[in-house]
């Protein structure tokens, strides 16, 4: 039965999902922060929540367009599940908009497999990457997803590998002139200072370290899983979660090196892991198993949530 809901992008999926997220999310910022104390206050929190809504749409939008998984609602199913597992992720504003930004980057990679517009596609996506370091400084490390891709789908041109340099002179010229309007000069010095998190504190934080552990893990072995799972798949598809795995690979690199023991970005592994969660759901032939493997990750989100809150 909830295959049969999630398998097909219907209204009603994302009308549940949605709803799902905003109740997650309102939650967050009640239980997690102490932020709210006038009614003004709720103006921040609601334009990172459209933020978050519009990165569910955009995730879904980029699987479906791009053929990555079947026509279905797995991916969104997984994320929003993420943000059930991970509830005070949600709660960093800066996680939110780095997630949000890396997805469009995501986007015009996986596009360059038409061989159309190319340099317009990888001077975007080096924007968006950009963008994205902006909110946290090591996820420029996504640049080398930008190069990748290129050598991935267009290598021999070389124009193709001048164009990113183009775009990141581009970005710091123009967003340096912003700073100079708002007489804020030495942002670039003190945000890309490229500091490494305090592992040690977030060791100590079993809680939090355990449950990250775990996560790399089942999202690592079911990655493997797919991949050896997609011997029939197309070259095009096989491609594009090639793409993906380095996304979810640096996005773990990205983790690890902001790690600290309060808020730390998991949020941006939350898009390729959804992606493998959802790849491996729809290889699942029979739909009796199929069912009861979502209900049983449902049921586990619910619970990890519902611990989360009595440890807390």
């Amino acid at each position: 039965m909830i295959s049969g809901i999630f398998g097909k992008t219907k209204p009603i999926n994302y009308v549940l999902l949605l709803g799902l997220l905003f109740l997650v999310y309102w939650f967050a910022i009640f239980y997690y922060t102490d932020t709210l104390t006038e009614p003004s206050d709720i103006i921040s929190p609601s334009f990172v929540l459209i933020i978050l809504l519009f990165s569910v749409l955009a995730l879904d939008f980029v699987v479906n367009r791009n053929q990555i998984t079947n026509t279905n609602a797995y991916t969104a199913l997984y994320f929003v599940l993420l943000t059930v597992v991970f509830p005070s992720s949600v709660v960093d504003a800066d996680a939110v908009g780095c997630n949000f930004f890396l997805i469009l980057a995501s986007r015009r990679l996986i596009s360059l497999r038409s061989l159309k517009y190319m340099k317009l596609k990888i001077l975007d996506a080096t924007l968006w990457v950009m963008a994205a370091s902006i909110f946290y400084n090591w996820s420029i490390l996504f640049l080398f997803l930008v190069f990748i891709a290129i050598y991935i789908y267009e290598p021999k041109n070389l124009k193709n590998w001048l164009v990113p340099l183009v775009g990141i002179i581009a970005f710091l010229l123009i967003w340096n002139a912003v700073l100079i309007l708002a007489n804020k000069e030495g942002f670039f010095v003190e945000h890309y200072n490229m500091q490494i998190g305090d592992w040690k504190e977030f060791v100590y934080d079993w809680t939090q370290s355990s449950k990250l552990g775990i996560f790399i893990f089942l999202i690592t072995v079911t990655t493997l899983a797919v991949f050896l799972k997609s011997g029939k798949l197309g070259l095009g598809r096989i491609i594009n979660l090639r793409v993906i795995s380095l996304y979810l690979a640096l996005s773990f690199v990205v983790v690890i090196l902001c790690l600290t023991r309060g808020d730390f970005p998991i949020l941006i592994t939350f898009f390729p892991a959804a992606v493998f969660l959802g790849k491996y759901t729809e290889m699942i032939k029979r739909q009796n198993i199929r069912d009861l493997s979502l209900a049983g990750v449902i049921l586990l989100s619910v619970l990890i949530f519902v611990l989360g809150i009595l440890i807390k």
